[in-house]
């Protein structure tokens, strides 16, 4: 009998790349709020808070402005199918604007939050 036998060369066998260890570790550093976790969340709430402030400023201007608008002599007192302008406008034109502002709000939301989410997987 000869001496122990050789031992076979040690592979190094890698399942992932580098890149999904990094995303690992920022998701993690967002969950345990460490430093870099709760600035990446502050951020996100400040893109948030800066979007609701934006529309609550828009939407203010428009609905504010209709009832100046509306004061003046030759808009005021114009008639169409029986009613108003001022009774149509702030009946029916505001509600539609209104919609169409919170979809503009979820829709930027939504893109704020999927910009965080990539910027937490890179």
């Amino acid at each position: 009998m000869t001496g122990p036998a050789p031992r076979p060369v040690r592979t190094r066998v890698v399942l992932a790349e580098r890149r999904g260890a990094r995303r690992a570790r920022t998701r993690v550093e967002v969950a345990e709020q460490t430093e870099i976790g709760e600035a990446m969340v502050a951020g996100l709430i400040r893109a948030q808070l800066g979007l609701a402030l934006r529309i609550a400023l828009v939407s203010t201007l428009i609905l504010c402005s209709l009832p100046l608008l509306l004061r003046i002599e030759a808009i005021g007192s114009v008639v169409i199918l029986g009613v108003r302008l001022p009774w149509l406008l702030l009946g029916l034109a505001v509600y539609p604007a209104l919609y169409a502002m919170g979809r503009i709000y979820v829709r930027l939301a939504e893109r704020n939050d999927q910009d965080f989410l990539d910027l937490a997987e890179d």
